[in-house]
């Protein structure tokens, strides 16, 4: 649907929105020879629900939520004026060693609504400083409790978890790396829970398969020896690679191995946390309790950047005594105006009952994808909540899957383009084996589902012909 925009086409200083992000807008992850070469650059002006608007006034299912953020949908005024209440009343002030009363309100909202004793909330403002916070803590707290040598970590091969040196290390994405190395020391990886790519004797036995997947960490701790690995970061599903639930029995073997070896477990809910999944935390989907629980994105549902570490009582222990601090922070982590935003974004989860919504939901989401499955190029779909992955495959027989030049020219030579054309934002990712991520508002139902599959279908269809 095209409708004839409203917004100014040129920027203040009067260059065409398009000259301008060309000639100075550096993007993320962003290829800019196409844009050199003459590409557009898409410029997206506005939001409403689940649509969103270019500058040209095309309309497009946000199938992504931005970037699996937008848990309320765009446009929803009450977030845009708490944080103009907020900025009016407190515009900015930091965390260090003094508070204010929207970061203090979050945390204790935050606290009540985690598993165990995770009582104890770190500010940041993204998911990447999240995760820097955590590996940063387990380090500092056994050098406390006396155990110095437990410094590395264990993530999952195609894991992202974030872009700062940290972080990175710890992201199994060789591709994401290589520019950066040498990254920081001491990060290993093991399996994923790929079922659709286990071992040929676990694929039919899930079970089976996540107590192997689970047990090739103890097996990491064992060779790196037990005194030397402090925690280990897995998120609820794994992002990269296209949606990777946990098998059952997974974490609680996995909880077992952590509590054996003395080595905390963090969980990454920088995606899946605050509806994604359907609870408020993930890891509640999936039974489990960690030592640490990261997250960021949903948490404002995009209406302003903030993200948090959120600790167990016994992490900060040692940090009640004597001259003892953690020495880190953020100046604008926990930031008053995005606390107040992330407050009244909480507030619409309670009062529509998003949580409850989207458990309700995820069945027909998963089984209206599952349509897809009788198209040739789709070999999966996976994931869980409102976060799916459908794998696309050159042989459905076999799990053939295409190599890297064909992998090219379908996702960014055709794919992303076609989607983005037919109406539809979602991410074609090959990080990993080539898949299509769905992740909309958690306010969509049946009627979105139906649009999407469809605009999928259309696009698939067309892909296969392109081949």
């Amino acid at each position: 649907m095209t409708e004839p925009s409203t917004e100014p086409q040129t920027t203040p200083a009067g260059t065409s929105y398009q000259d301008a992000a060309r000639d100075h807008l550096w993007m993320h992850f962003t290829r800019h020879s196409v844009f050199e070469d003459g590409g557009s650059v898409p410029v997206i002006t506005r939001g409403e629900g689940h649509t969103i608007w270019d500058d040209r006034g095309n309309s497009y299912i946000d199938g992504l939520s931005g970037l699996f953020v937008v848990q309320v949908g765009h446009g929803r005024e009450e977030l845009a004026e708490a944080a103009a209440e907020q900025a009016r009343k407190l515009a900015f002030f930091p965390l260090w060693s003094y508070a204010h009363p929207p970061a203090i309100a979050l945390a204790e909202r935050l606290a009540a609504g985690a598993p165990g004793d995770l009582n104890r909330v770190f500010f940041t403002t993204g998911g990447g400083e999240a995760v820097e916070t955590a590996w940063k803590l387990a380090k500092q707290y056994f050098k406390l409790t006396g155990k110095p040598s437990k410094t590395k970590v264990i993530s999952r091969a195609v894991a992202y978890h974030g872009t700062p040196h940290g972080a990175l290390s710890i992201t199994g994405i060789p591709a994401a790396k290589e520019a950066f190395e040498p990254l920081v020391p001491g990060a290993l990886k093991v399996p994923n829970t790929n079922l659709y790519r286990a071992p040929d004797h676990l694929r039919d036995d899930d079970k089976a398969f996540g107590r192997w997947a689970a047990d090739r960490i103890a097996e990491a701790i064992e060779f790196e020896g037990p005194d030397t690995v402090a925690a280990v970061f897995l998120e609820p599903v794994q992002n990269s690679g296209g949606c990777f639930p946990p098998p059952p029995g997974y974490f609680e073997r996995v909880r077992e191995i952590c509590d054996e070896y003395d080595v905390l477990l963090v969980s990454d809910e920088v995606i899946c946390a605050f509806g994604r999944i359907g609870s408020m935390f993930a890891c509640d989907d999936f039974g489990y309790v960690p030592d640490i629980i990261t997250c960021a994105k949903g948490m404002t549902s995009g209406y302003a950047p903030i993200g948090a570490m959120i600790a167990s009582d016994r992490l900060f222990e040692p940090f009640k005594k004597g001259t003892t601090s953690f020495p880190h922070g953020f100046t604008f982590g926990g930031h008053p105006v995005s606390a107040a935003v992330a407050m009244a974004n909480l507030d619409i989860f309670e009062g529509e009952g998003l949580n409850q919504r989207v458990k309700e939901n995820a069945p027909a989401f998963r089984a209206t994808l599952e349509r897809l499955l009788d198209l040739p190029l789709v070999g999966d779909v996976r994931g869980a909540g409102y976060f799916y992955g459908i794998e696309l495959v050159k042989d459905k027989t076999t799990r053939e899957t295409f190599d890297d030049a064909e992998s090219e020219r379908l996702l960014r030579g055709f794919l992303s383009r076609a989607l983005f054309e037919a109406g539809l934002y979602c991410r074609a990712d090959d990080r990993g084996d080539p898949v299509i991520q769905l992740a909309p508002p958690l306010t969509v139902g049946q009627e979105q589902f139906d649009d999407i599959e469809q605009r999928l279908r259309g696009v698939l269809i067309e892909a296969e012909n392109h081949l």
